[in-house]
């Protein structure tokens, strides 16, 4: 019988669980499309410098290193 009554307990969690969820999601101050879009962007660019930049660093660190080595 035990059972039963823990399958209730998860259930009542599980949808407390979801009810939270729902109530904070409805708290949160969500962006503008333009907002999002020009987030978006920056995120982009600056992924693409460091990319760069660290493709740069390792090319380089290689070089040194190959040198160092002296093969």
């Amino acid at each position: 019988m035990s059972g039963k009554g823990e399958k209730q307990k998860r259930e009542s969690r599980l949808a407390r669980f979801w009810r939270e969820t729902v109530g904070e999601l409805r708290k949160v101050s969500w962006p503008s499309r333009q907002q999002a879009t020009r987030m978006t962007i920056i995120v982009l660019i600056v992924m693409s410098v460091m990319s760069i930049f660290l493709f740069i660093v390792d090319n380089i660190a290689g070089v040194l290193l190959k040198l160092a080595i002296g093969s």
